[in-house]
């Protein structure tokens, strides 16, 4: 279906300038896209299967095969657990960690858009879909400020995130009888809204986000930890710290499904920050953040499930727990004298290729 409307709206202002590209465009358009949800939806019945293999090995009753919400929970939950911390930890050694409240507000006012043309002109278009656009223009607008007023991130970052949550309230306002109820689902998280269309739309926000960080990994690096060496080396440092904001606006809408708005940010932080504690490299504080996002995510749904509880704040708790034990790790290793705990950007970077020749 989300296909078909983006299909339908980019042929109707095509209309106006060529209207013999039209039926073309949206047959094609359609096309491609039906031929992709099909396809995620296979990986999605694959999924299941596997689900059903662990159900009658372990005999967890949260993965019966009749609790498929569930199986698509835990997909949705594994995928965050990788892509968080693969953008927090950049962002964590940025001093850019509050970027995911920012963008997590804005990914609300996406949201409330989506549900208010639905409710209106009856759009028929998935809420996230219009999260993960107004999310990615608030995350070009946190950079476009900076740059054209030499303001500090943090000022850019507050402006854009007061802009989206007002945005957000006031198109709940002006139909809070259908929109105030259907909002609760993504300020707090729900394990059981996690629909197909979501999960594949999550799918398709995963392999984006990975593949781009592993193409651009050099780079970002480089960015991260020297700007102005990475400028004079001729890396485009605008072009990749946008990048970066618009990889983190995929990632908090993607995490938005299960951990809500308020909590989302959450996962860009905490593992990572954990992580930080008992690593002396970054790829070292890469894997480890992911195996302790993990940790935390199965543990917090299991709990959610089991406890009848919201699952986004439980996955917090949890990660913060983690964290406090990461920190007791580090520091019983810093007074064996095995390692001295790093500050938040001190991390080291392997002596990866991040020089000149890294573009």
């Amino acid at each position: 279906m989300s296909a078909g409307v983006a299909a339908t709206l980019l042929a109707t202002v095509l209309a106006a300038v060529d209207p013999s590209m039209v039926l073309p465009l949206q047959g094609g358009l359609g096309g491609v896209g039906d031929l992709v949800f099909g396809v995620l939806l296979w990986v999605l019945e694959q999924w299941y299967w596997l689900m059903d293999w662990v159900y009658y090995v372990t005999g967890l009753e949260m993965l019966n095969p009749r609790y498929r919400f569930m199986h698509r929970a835990v997909l949705v939950g594994l995928c965050v657990g990788v892509m968080a911390p693969l953008i927090g930890t950049f962002l964590v050694h940025r001093q850019l960690a509050l970027i995911g409240d920012a963008l997590a507000h804005t990914g609300f006012a996406g949201v409330a858009v989506g549900l208010f043309l639905n409710a209106v002109i009856d759009l028929g278009v998935s809420p996230y879909l219009t999260a993960v656009v107004v999310a990615m223009i608030a995350a070009l607008c946190i950079e476009l400020i900076s740059e054209a007023t030499d303001a500090y991130n943090d000022v850019s970052m507050a402006i854009v995130l007061s802009t989206g949550f007002a945005l957000g309230t006031t198109l709940i306002s002006l139909n809070a009888g259908g929109l105030a109820v259907g909002v609760n689902q993504f300020l707090f998280g729900n394990l059981s809204t996690v629909s197909p269309q979501s999960a594949a739309i999550l799918l398709v926000l995963f392999a984006v986000i990975v593949g781009t960080v592993a193409v651009t990994r050099n780079q970002l690096l480089y960015v991260t930890f020297d700007e102005t060496a990475a400028a004079v080396s001729g890396i485009s440092v605008n072009w990749y710290n946008r990048v970066m904001v618009m990889l983190t606006a995929m990632v908090v809408v993607g995490a938005m499904q299960i951990m809500g708005v308020i909590l989302v940010a959450a996962m860009l932080v905490v593992p990572v920050a954990g992580a930080t504690q008992v690593s002396r490299s970054f790829s070292e504080s890469l894997v480890i953040s992911v195996v302790l996002a993990e940790l935390a995510v199965l543990l917090g749904i299991a709990a959610a499930y089991y406890g009848g509880v919201t699952a986004g704040g439980v996955i917090v708790l949890f990660a913060v727990g983690i964290y406090v034990c990461a920190v007791a790790i580090g520091k019983v290793q810093s007074a064996r004298g095995e390692r001295t705990t790093p500050d938040m950007g001190s991390i080291d970077a392997d002596g990866a290729d991040v020089g000149p020749g890294a573009e």
